[in-house]
């Protein structure tokens, strides 16, 4: 059988990157290595990681697109779920998130925002959806 074990985002500091889930959403860090180029967060059963730009690099020839480079977010989200999202929202912008999104109601009754961390990073903040 085949799980979901963790998502590794490229960003330009490690450090920073942790210090932004740690400081805006309380998570607590997990690991991070020596050289500071990879580093983890403790954030249930699936793992939210972040390594260098230049560990990225080393893994594999070839080039990609940096979220902190690229003038628009890139195609794919970290989504976390929260009960009040205005306040997990404004906490982010206060630790150097931009809104894309201020929090609004779908029609089928999850609140949700969007925004970019300060590494470029995609990041929607929601309510679970009521089964």
């Amino acid at each position: 059988m085949v799980r979901f074990g963790y998502t590794i985002n490229y960003v330009p500091d490690v450090d920073k990157a942790l210090s932004f889930f740690e400081k805006a959403f309380d998570m607590k860090r997990k690991f991070i290595t020596e050289e500071k180029d990879y580093g983890e967060l403790d954030t249930g059963e699936t793992v939210l990681s972040f390594a260098s730009h230049e560990l990225g690099k080393s893994n594999f020839q070839g080039e990609y697109v940096s979220a902190s480079k690229s003038d628009k977010p890139l195609g794919i989200e970290i989504a976390l779920v929260t009960d009040n999202v205005a306040l997990a929202h404004n906490r982010a912008i206060e630790f150097g998130a931009v809104e894309l999104k201020a929090p609004e109601t779908k029609p089928w009754g999850q609140v949700v925002s969007y925004m970019r961390c300060p590494s470029g990073i995609l990041l929607e903040l929601c309510t679970s959806i009521a089964s």
